[in-house]
């Protein structure tokens, strides 16, 4: 199954899911008694440093979306045709499909959270594929989840819906992207405006 047929079927499966928990009556909340978990992947340090002020800024604990296999600036750079980052996008782009092996998929005490941030860096319009396997391995029932990226000029566009059709559970948030200076005041105006 190629990597949008699977994005397709689960669509499908969300709306099926997001129906289900609507008419059980359960509502995931955001706000200031949330339980806050900060996932991220982040490649050069940008997404992490907003994943900090996040965690910070809400009394949330931080989980870093780790590949077993780390990615180094050769592999990371786009410009490259032969890079790591360069061929994983070519097979996603022929209709394959790329697993990147996590060290960890779920953290510790998981099930206590009830908002979930998810970070990445945006590569080719997209979440960094790391993020997929995090998504993939945990049961966002019951969680508000709310994606944030970093970028120097992409916009989020439809990555965080992409996440949300992968997942297929959980109430998933419009999310933001911060430009790769992300700084704690626009972190705070965010976080603000959704009463955190």
């Amino acid at each position: 199954m190629t990597r949008r047929e699977f994005i397709k079927l689960s669509a499908v499966l969300a709306l099926t899911g997001a129906s289900a928990a609507c008419s059980a009556g359960r509502a995931p909340s955001v706000g200031a008694d949330a339980n806050i978990l900060v996932a991220y992947f982040s490649a050069t340090g940008n997404t992490e440093r907003a994943a900090s002020y996040i965690a910070e800024l809400t009394d949330g604990d931080l989980f870093v979306i780790t590949p077993a296999d780390p990615y180094t600036a050769d592999d990371l750079n786009w410009n490259n045709n032969q890079s790591r980052v360069s061929a994983e996008h070519n097979t996603i782009e022929s209709g394959g499909t790329v697993t990147v092996a996590l060290t960890q998929t779920t953290s510790v005490n998981w099930d206590s959270y009830d908002t979930v941030f998810i970070g990445y860096p945006i590569w080719w319009y997209e979440a960094a594929w790391p993020v997929d396997g995090f998504v993939t391995g945990n049961d966002f029932t019951g969680k508000t989840v709310i994606p944030f990226c970093t970028s120097s000029s992409s916009p989020l566009g439809e990555s965080g819906t992409l996440l949300a059709e992968m997942a297929g559970t959980g109430d998933w948030r419009q999310g933001r992207r911060f430009s790769s200076g992300v700084s704690e005041s626009d972190v705070r105006s965010w976080l603000n405006g959704m009463g955190l």
